[in-house]
């Protein structure tokens, strides 16, 4: 077995989208090739109403995948096809861009107002970008959760882990996604096959990534089951964790556990021609698809 290293650890960066609806930016409109097949990670998390209730108004998507995963709150989705439906806490919703549709996302708060959900972006590679669009809703209580003798829990909800599956399957990218929290003070070895892509992103607690073993570091005061716990490099709420090539990720929990997802995918290794909400291969189709827009054929007919 061989550890994947953390290559890079940034923070979210606060920014503005849809309507005006205030989130934090993991990865997006930088360099597409650091984890490909994801294009974009977007944490959009807010106790005001003033902040998210905006939302996402009408636009349009090609050639992409986009994963939503709610935590609180609610989003109110409809699209050109004529679909429609809410994702209620704890649900997923995997939609199939292929070759274009228009929706529109409508955050809602819980009852105290707060809303926080999950969306990342994922390629198509050039033989499915002009696929069918489809959808994939898939509720709470349908994403199996494994919990293990260490109190560690993981939500499977895409690929296979710990001998569950989970519910979202036909996906381009062959992707894992999962949410896991860790017991405070745990330390927790994962399994990712060594051709996927990977990254983690820290929403509560902290933990360290990578190698965790040595005693070196920062001495947290806390006390976790009675012992002084060692931990370098905690990353905390918001961060991202890019790795590097392994099939194994190491990581260690804080005095006060760690949630985090840890998502992984093939990489697709084919050119990109990126505008906005719009991933192709060429500046042509890019081009085209703009053009579609304009003329009112964007959204291709059903075969």
């Amino acid at each position: 077995m061989s550890l994947r290293p953390t290559v890079e650890t940034r923070k979210a960066v606060p920014t503005i989208e849809g309507a005006g609806v205030k989130l934090h930016r993991a990865f997006g409109f930088q360099d597409p090739s650091e984890l490909d097949p994801f294009l974009l990670f977007d944490d959009f998390r807010n106790e005001r109403p003033q902040d998210y209730l905006k939302g996402f108004p009408w636009h349009p998507h090609r050639g992409i995948e986009t994963i939503t995963y709610v935590l609180s709150g609610s989003v109110e989705h409809g699209d050109s096809l004529g679909n429609t439906g809410t994702l209620e806490a704890g649900d997923v919703q995997w939609m199939t861009a292929g070759s274009g549709i228009m929706h529109q996302e409508m955050p809602h708060g819980n009852e105290r107002g707060q809303m926080h959900g999950f969306q990342l972006w994922g390629n198509l590679p050039a033989a499915q970008k002009m696929t069918a669009p489809r959808y994939q809703d898939v509720t709470a209580k349908d994403i199996p959760e494994v919990i293990d003798d260490d109190g560690t829990r993981v939500r499977v909800i895409v690929g296979s882990f710990w001998g569950r599956t989970g519910p979202v399957d036909g996906i381009a990218a062959d992707p894992q996604y999962l949410d896991v929290s860790v017991p405070a003070g745990v330390k927790k070895t994962f399994r990712i096959d060594t051709y996927r892509r990977a990254f983690a992103y820290v929403f509560q607690g902290a933990a360290a990534f990578a190698d965790a073993s040595a005693p070196a570091g920062v001495l947290l005061e806390k006390e976790v089951a009675g012992q002084e716990v060692n931990i370098r490099d905690l990353s905390g709420d918001r961060t991202l964790i890019r790795f590097g090539s392994g099939d194994e990720v190491t990581v260690q929990a804080g005095p006060d556990g760690v949630r985090f997802l840890l998502i992984s995918g093939a990489p697709i290794n084919e050119p990109i021609a990126w505008h906005g909400p719009i991933v192709m291969n060429t500046q042509e189709e890019l081009r085209q698809a703009m053009r579609d827009l304009r003329n009112g054929s964007f959204i291709q007919p059903a075969h």
